[in-house]
C-alpha cells in the first residue's frame, strides 16, 4: 500500500512517515499544500493522509482539487481542527476519515487498516445522448450547454430513460422505479411528467429525443422512433 502524508510540522510528518513504513507501507511525504497536491494528482497512491492547517493551500483546499480532478483515493484528515464544523467540512468535502491530533497511533493504525479494506468506488459516469448531458453526482442537466431545471421527479425519470436510450421503456417500469410499489397506473401522473420533460427537453432544441411508442411507453433516442 502506497501512503502519501500531506504534512507541514516536520516532527508529525517525520513520527507518521516512520510509523507506517515500519508497518511495511511505502510512504512519501509532502510538506506543503500546493505541492501535496501536485504529487498525489500525478502519482499513484492508495491513500492520502492529510493535514488540514497547510501553507500554501489548506487540506480542505486540497481535497476539494483531488475530488473535482475525479481522484477517488482514500483520504484520511489527520489535524488539530476537531470542531464539529471542521469534521463535518472535511466530510462533506470528500474525506474517507477523520482522525484528531493528537492521537493513539494505534488507533491511526487501525484506521489506515480499515481505509485499506475500503473498495474504491468507480465514480459514477455523466450520461450523454446527443446534445444533452446529465451528471447524477452533481445532479445537473444541460442541453446545448444550457442548464435546465428539473423537478426530482423529472430527474429521476429522465436518469432512468438515459440509462436506457434507445430502448422501449413502459409505464409499469417507469413506476416500479421511480414510484412506489402500489403506485396506481390508472393516473396520468407519469404523463404529466413526460409531458414537462418534453417542454423542458425537446421544446427549444433539436432533434427530439423523447418518443412515445403508442401502447408501450417512452423511449428516448436521437433519432426518430417512428408511427
Amino acid at each position: 500500500m502506497r501512503i502519501l502524508v500531506i504534512e507541514d510540522e516536520e516532527k508529525v510528518a517525520r513520527f507518521v512517515a516512520r510509523g507506517l513504513r515500519e508497518e511495511s507501507y511505502s510512504v512519501e511525504v509532502a510538506g506543503d499544500g500546493p505541492s501535496g497536491l501536485a504529487r498525489a494528482l500525478s502519482e499513484s497512491f492508495d491513500l492520502v493522509v492529510l493535514d488540514v492547517m497547510l501553507p500554501g493551500l489548506d487540506g480542505f483546499g486540497v481535497l476539494r482539487a483531488l475530488r473535482a480532478a475525479g481522484s477517488r483515493v482514500r483520504v484520511l484528515m489527520l489535524t488539530a481542527r476537531a470542531t464539529l464544523e471542521d469534521r463535518v467540512t472535511g466530510l462533506d468535502a470528500g474525506a474517507d476519515d477523520y482522525l484528531a491530533k493528537p492521537f493513539a497511533f494505534e488507533e491511526f493504525l487501525a484506521r489506515v487498516r480499515a481505509l485499506a479494506r475500503r473498495e474504491v468506488v468507480a465514480p459514477t459516469p455523466v450520461l450523454r445522448l446527443a446534445d444533452l448531458v446529465l451528471d447524477p453526482v452533481e445532479r445537473t442537466v444541460t442541453r446545448s450547454g444550457q442548464p435546465l431545471t428539473l423537478t426530482v421527479r423529472e430527474f429521476q425519470v429522465l436518469h432512468y430513460l438515459l440509462r436506457n436510450a434507445g430502448r422501449t421503456i413502459t409505464r409499469t417500469q417507469l413506476s416500479e422505479q421511480i414510484w412506489e410499489a402500489s403506485f396506481d397506473l390508472s393516473t396520468n401522473v407519469i404523463d404529466v411528467t413526460i409531458y414537462h420533460l418534453r417542454e423542458k427537453l425537446d421544446r427549444s432544441f433539436t432533434p427530439r429525443l423523447i418518443h412515445t411508442i403508442r401502447g408501450v411507453g417512452y423511449r428516448l433516442s436521437a433519432e426518430d422512433a417512428g408511427p
